[in-house]
């Protein structure tokens, strides 16, 4: 099965044209990826954190989506703070943090909440066909738009035959280990993996000549003009535009 938790939803976010929430977290990522005033990173966290409101996202499972980030992030706090030459706020033992080394990761840190939650707002509230098409929308092109639909696709279908090869094998009551049966067991395993794999790419393959593919995937799904979409684009450039105000405008 494909995971699209937030995929679901029914906010006014949801409603709003796909090539449009992709072109904006574009447009809100790069300036954001390089700004440097506090004011300006704690605003684009701030508005990252309203777009996750006005999609009505469930927290819970918006910070169950930030976990493997914030693993990343506390790696990051513990070395850091102690690499990056400066003046030194408090000492642990051997080590001393460094004010230069705080800020650095403290920057990263919002940076990094803040682009990945606009992108959780605007990208994942969206299924893989309609991003796929939607990037289509945008120029990509059509075959990098095919491979990112049947990767997504098989990669679960790939993950689902190991789950089966692996019931399998506890079936037969083996106990994984650090030893020599153990290794030769999963080579055995991704041996037949791909395998499987193969023989159910020839099969799709067949399957979609049959069907007459002829090198586009086309869907029920459009995208007509409405207001608000203009509404939409207006507010988040106005957005962009306070937030590089900010950053270098020295409003504050």
């Amino acid at each position: 099965m494909t995971a699209e938790p937030f995929a679901t939803g029914n906010s006014w976010l949801h409603h709003i044209d796909p090539r449009l929430r992709i072109a904006f977290a574009i447009v809100i990522s790069i300036p954001v990826s390089i700004f440097n005033q506090l004011n300006g990173l704690l605003a684009a966290m701030a508005f990252s954190f309203l777009l996750i409101g006005l999609a009505r996202l469930n927290p819970t499972m918006v910070i169950k989506r930030l976990l493997p980030l914030f693993g990343f992030l506390l790696f990051l706090w513990m070395v850091l703070p102690f690499t990056v030459d400066g003046e030194a706020t408090f000492i642990m033992g051997p080590f001393s943090a460094t004010r230069e080394g705080v800020v650095l990761s403290t920057r990263i840190s919002i940076k990094s909440i803040t682009i990945v939650s606009c992108l959780t707002a605007l990208v994942a509230t969206m299924n893989v066909a309609v991003l796929g098409q939607a990037l289509a929308g945008l120029g990509m092109p059509p075959k990098m738009v095919q491979l990112l639909l049947l990767t997504y696709r098989y990669i679960h279908v790939i993950g689902a035959e190991f789950q089966r090869l692996a019931r399998a094998a506890r079936v037969r009551r083996f106990k994984p280990g650090t030893n020599l049966h153990s290794y030769k067991t999963y080579a055995y395993m991704l041996g037949m993996l791909f395998v499987r794999a193969s023989l159910r790419a020839e099969r799709v393959h067949q399957a979609m000549r049959c069907r007459g593919f002829k090198g586009r995937f086309y869907s029920l799904k459009r995208f007509p003009p409405h207001i608000r979409n203009w509404s939409f684009s207006v507010l988040m450039a106005l957005a962009v535009a306070i937030l590089c105000g900010l950053e270098w405008g020295h409003w504050i």
